[in-house]
């Protein structure tokens, strides 16, 4: 229950230390992001808590969370060089998919470790 409860704590947190004004539409995006969980619908048992999360379902798996901070560090790069503010915005959104995934991927870590 505490794993849960963390899900959403966190990105409470990070919302509101990086966007103060807007930190609603952040937290609304971090918190969307926990739909990567969809991928322990193929597992059998959907759920087991003894079983570490990384590594082990195909969202989860190392070559996923490399993709989650490549987006987040191209998109951090483009929202910095971009003149356009469509593409700010766009570049804004990518990178925070990205955070709300590795925040995921954190937390699910910290199960692999307790």
């Amino acid at each position: 229950m505490i794993h849960i409860a963390l899900h959403v704590i966190v990105p409470l947190v990070v919302a509101v230390a990086i966007d103060r004004r807007g930190w609603r539409t952040t937290f609304v995006v971090l918190v969307g992001t926990m739909i990567v969980d969809a991928d322990h619908l193929l597992a059998d048992p959907i759920y087991d808590p003894a079983r570490c999360s990384i590594g082990f379902h195909p969202l989860h798996t190392h070559p996923a969370i490399v993709s989650y901070v490549s987006l987040l560090a191209g998109g951090l790069y483009v929202a910095r060089i971009s003149k356009s503010a469509q593409t700010k915005q766009l570049a804004r959104w990518g990178w925070l998919v990205a955070l709300g995934l590795l925040i995921h991927m954190a937390l699910d870590a910290l199960d692999c470790v307790v």
